[in-house]
């Protein structure tokens, strides 16, 4: 991890450090950026990483990962007239200066005599772990897989994220004395009374890895996968001159389309319902996506999934875009007579994920249709 010096300080002195913080309400962490800015100005880096981990602790990884354009970048001053300050890059610079350096982590030397279990040990479970481990409490997390690190590990491919840097962020984590139980998944191997009797409090962070449906005819059939586990599990078929369908326009779709790219398939196709500017996805992703000669088709919308055992064709719909009331953006409402087909072999749904019906159930406890918590 080498870095320009000279073109980091020009990216932290094109920062206005600006009173009104509109980069820090932009920010679902809410970090202090224009000071640890300012720090990285004064050639202060240890301070700039002790800021940043007030409200985080992976650095390297949000600064590479995180939707910066429609976050704190996207609330970025400076981005209104020109271009924003590269918030993103001057975050992973200070995350890896901290690996590099072994910058010191502050922990509580008093004890707070309470044992915590973490279930999942994704970057939800990694950062409750960090933030009470360095309060002074016990932690253990239970993970299901052989590595930490959830989506991190098994859903952003290694050409968006290097697994060294991964791999280091979790090891300056668990270095500050954290207990991992690996192999162990929530409600085959343990379940929650077993958590609620042997420790003092337990957070539930095992995340939503389920790939959502559409609900059409045809999703059933072999060849039809969800995106999510393409890439939690690694499980790819041959893809080799093989025509593809992406069906979502987030991060998952984006990433999904681009290994199954790489992994030599003969034409990808992601097919949205809405317009490219109301894409979820990160711009530079689907920048990245174009060059590697992923076809987008916009504005349209898978009707159903034709074949007798396996995919053999979808049929589409293009839509236009309307405003409804009550709508913060314009939906796509399906255009008459305007379905037509594709040839395909397999086809990818990556429009959205959801919790697993099987482990909260299991749970026995009372959530909404969300998944928000209401009580035993």
């Amino acid at each position: 991890m080498k870095y320009n010096l000279e073109e980091i300080n020009s990216k932290a002195n094109y920062c206005l450090n600006c009173k009104s913080r509109t980069c820090t309400k932009g920010c679902p962490l809410e970090n202090d950026i224009p000071n640890f800015i300012k720090c990285i100005k004064e050639k202060k880096y240890q301070e700039a990483y002790n800021i940043l981990s007030e409200t985080t602790i992976l650095h390297s990884i949000c600064g590479r990962v995180c939707p910066h354009k429609k976050q704190c970048e996207g609330s970025c001053i400076r981005g209104i007239k020109s271009e924003a300050v590269s918030i993103g890059d001057l975050e992973a610079f200070i995350g890896d200066m901290a690996i590099n350096e072994n910058y010191e982590i502050k922990v509580e030397k008093e004890s707070k005599n309470k044992s915590i279990a973490i279930v999942g040990g994704g970057p939800s479970g990694l950062t409750c772990a960090y933030f009470l481990k360095k309060r002074g409490y016990e932690v253990t997390i239970y993970e299901k897989h052989n590595k930490l690190g959830g989506i991190l590990n098994h859903g952003i491919p290694e050409f968006r994220l290097d697994n060294d840097i991964l791999n280091k962020t979790i090891e300056r984590i668990l270095n500050l004395g954290i207990e991992v139980r690996y192999k162990k998944e929530l409600g085959k191997d343990y379940d929650l009374d077993y958590l609620v009797k042997n420790y003092d409090y337990v957070y539930l962070s095992f995340g939503a890895n389920i790939s959502s449906k559409m609900g059409i005819e045809g999703e059933d059939l072999e060849g039809v996968f969800g995106g999510n586990e393409l890439l939690e599990n690694n499980n790819h078929p041959s893809y080799i001159g093989k025509k593809i369908a992406v069906i979502g326009g987030g991060n998952v779709a984006i990433d999904t389309a681009r290994t199954i790219k790489r992994l030599g398939a003969k034409e990808v196709k992601i097919i949205y319902r809405r317009s490219e500017k109301q894409m979820p996805a990160e711009k530079n992703e689907i920048e990245a996506a174009k060059k590697e000669k992923i076809e987008f088709i916009f504005q349209n919308n898978l009707v159903r999934i034709l074949g007798k055992e396996r995919v053999e064709k979808i049929e589409c719909i293009k839509t236009q875009l309307t405003k409804k009331e009550g709508e913060v953006r314009e939906v796509p409402i399906d255009i008459k007579n305007s379905n037509y087909l594709l040839d395909m072999d397999y086809v990818v749904m990556a429009i959205g994920s959801k919790t697993d019906n099987k482990i909260v159930s299991n749970l026995k406890i009372n959530t909404t249709k969300w998944r928000i918590y209401k009580g035993r």
